[in-house]
This record gives structure tokens, sequence and C-alpha cells, in this order.
């Protein structure tokens, strides 16, 4: 884990969030092990920034892998920052529910949880098939 949260820390260091202020960070191992980050850009039309978890998951796709294999999502603060309701919605796609996911401050990890434990009850594409 120690790589995944290294990339998310870089991650977060290199946020665009010049409105809210927090900058958050994400990184991701696909299924061969390669890893992906992510950072929380914002814009002036604020609702419509990306999160960092779902830049993580775009660099995965732009590389050409589908399965999230695990997180690190990391928040400047001591609480601990979880993944937005969006956010879980996108983990899911690419995630099974017993992919983990590291909940990180700047003093490193905070809590690990599943997928499942994060988003109970969730809606995947099994439903769809």
């Amino acid at each position: 884990m120690d790589d995944l949260l290294h990339l998310a820390r870089t991650m977060m260091l290199r946020a665009y969030a010049p409105y809210s202020k927090f900058h958050v960070g994400a990184a991701v191992r696909d299924e061969e092990g390669g890893i992906h980050g992510g950072c929380n850009v914002e814009n002036a039309a604020y609702p419509q920034g990306l999160c960092a978890e779902a830049s993580a998951i775009a660099a995965l796709v732009a590389a050409g892998k589908r399965r999230v294999l695990e997180c690190v999502v990391i928040g400047p603060g001591p609480e601990v920052i979880t993944p937005c309701g969006g956010c879980r919605q996108k983990l899911r796609e690419f995630a099974a529910e017993d992919a983990r996911i590291h909940l990180c401050g700047p003093d490193g990890l905070h809590r690990t949880v599943t997928l499942g434990e994060l988003f109970p009850l969730s809606f995947g594409p099994q439903h769809l098939a």
C-alpha cells in the first residue's frame, strides 16, 4: 500500500482547489498491479469539478485497464476522508465489493474498509447483466 499512498500524497499536492481549498488525492491499483493517480479539480462552475477518485479511475481506464483492486484516498485534515456518493458508485463500477479502500490523512492510514462496507447494498454492473 505504500506505493499507493505515496502517489495519492503527490496527487493531493497537485490538486486544483482554489474555491474549497480542500485538496484530495487518490490512487488505485489495477488488476496487473499498476497504479493510477488522480486529484480533485475544481472550476468556477463549482459543482462541475472532478473528484480525485474519479480522476484516478479515468487514468486507469485511459491506461486500458478495467479493474480496481484497491484504492487510497487522502485528504488534508485529521478527519477520516471518505469518497462521496458519486465516487462510491464510480468505484463500484470498477471494483468488487471486497476491494480495499484505504482512508488516509497527511499522517498516513486512518482506516481500511471494503467497498462493500463503504457502500452496502450497492447497485452494480451485475444488475444490468
